[in-house]
């Protein structure tokens, strides 16, 4: 999913978003509001995750989302 679907939909997503990462907040999500860089940086910090595996994670993600 492109970045512009992303930020067009984020109110929908931020549900989906909180579901399968259950450890972000909403203050996470907001300051995200749509942006997929800051949105890893925040998976990687709250999960302990390597950056390879978080986007690994986030493009499992994106592609469940098609």
């Amino acid at each position: 999913m492109n970045e512009d679907r992303i930020q067009g939909k984020w109110k929908q997503l931020k549900g989906q978003l909180k579901a399968k990462w259950g450890e972000l907040t909403d203050d996470d999500l907001s300051y995200a509001e749509g942006n997929r860089d800051y949105l890893l940086g925040k998976i990687q910090e709250r999960y302990g995750l390597a950056k390879d595996r978080a986007e690994e994670q986030l493009k499992a993600f994106e592609k469940d989302l098609h």
